[in-house]
């Protein structure tokens, strides 16, 4: 019976810490968009940020799906690249909501968020 409530313990534990450790990765994800967003929205442009500046990476789209700053698809279209992911990423608000999709086969969570001039800055994870 001590093993059993030994391992349950363990197991609840190690639960709690692995949810503790993704809470903070989707505030310092959060954090790192709402910046990159007030940043553009007081006048500094998309090409002032770095997409490799932040962890995990942050991309910045036009709504028409070019990216502007991704660490390997600048200058692309997403919408013609992966019209999934554009459709999801696209769904951004001025608020800023967490949105899911697969690429290459990952389930992926971005927290995504428009500009004022309509940009979708962005950042996320994959399970």
């Amino acid at each position: 019976m001590k093993k059993v409530s030994f391992t349950l313990l363990s197991l609840l534990i190690v639960l709690f810490l692995f949810t503790g450790v993704q809470a903070a990765d989707k505030a310092a994800i959060k954090k790192n968009v709402d910046k990159i967003v007030t940043g553009i929205n007081s006048g500094k442009k998309a090409g002032d940020f770095k997409a490799g500046d932040y962890t995990p990476y942050a991309f910045i789209m036009e709504e028409g799906g070019k990216l502007l700053v991704h660490p390997s698809l600048s200058g692309k279209s997403l919408k013609e690249k992966a019209p999934p992911v554009y459709n999801a990423l696209v769904k951004a608000t001025r608020q800023g909501v967490w949105v899911d999709y697969t690429w290459k086969g990952k389930k992926k969570h971005s927290y995504v968020r428009k500009t004022k001039g309509g940009l979708i800055g962005g950042s996320g994870y994959s399970e």
